[in-house]
């Protein structure tokens, strides 16, 4: 009789078996990127929200630099004309400007990164969404702002859509294989 030894395929239907888990090591490694990563329509319409942020941001900074002696006068409770706080009213407007302007200018950066799968990007872009709706909640429920379409109710509207956007699983897939923007690595077919 013969004898089949025990590490033998059997027949010609055997399959190696994959081990039911993958270990950590394996799943922190970079997976290569194919050569044409075809971007999600989350993605896109995400960075489009940011960008629709940004210019809501414009806009409510160009109304708090047309309405800033109102604001001062009725938030801040003192008359500003023909008094010394005049000057340093128009330096408060200069920094809240200035501060403004490069939080947005940061923020449409943001953008372009989350346009080429940034997944860090996408991440800081969904903690500002986060922080932004979280402080428009607290304010409502303390009674300090009211949330009308005048004051926080687009801002929120968008923030809550760009947190639906880039955290859906096609989002973040896309910035997985993206990340880093490394070039894939040529398999050598010799």
């Amino acid at each position: 009789m013969s004898r089949r030894r025990a590490d033998a395929p059997v027949g010609p239907s055997s399959v190696e078996k994959r081990a039911a888990f993958e270990p950590p090591a394996r799943l922190a490694e970079r997976e290569p990127r194919p050569e044409r990563v075809r971007r999600p329509a989350a993605t896109t319409f995400g960075t489009v929200l940011v960008v629709l942020r940004v210019i809501a941001g414009v806009v409510w900074l160009m109304s708090l630099a047309l309405q800033w002696d109102e604001v001062v006068e009725h938030e801040l409770d003192f008359a500003i004309e023909g008094h010394p706080e005049a000057a340093a009213s128009d330096a408060g407007l200069n920094l809240v400007l200035v501060v403004g302007s490069i939080l947005l200018a940061i923020q449409l950066g943001l953008a372009v990164l989350i346009w080429f799968g940034s997944n860090g990007a996408r991440i800081t872009v969904m903690l500002f969404s986060t922080a932004n709706i979280t402080i428009a909640a607290l304010d409502s429920i303390t009674g300090d702002v009211e949330v009308t379409i005048q004051t926080t109710f687009l801002t929120v509207a968008l923030d809550i859509l760009i947190l639906l956007a880039l955290s859906s699983r096609e989002a973040r897939s896309f910035a997985r294989l993206t990340r880093g923007f490394a070039r894939p690595r040529r398999v050598d077919r010799r």
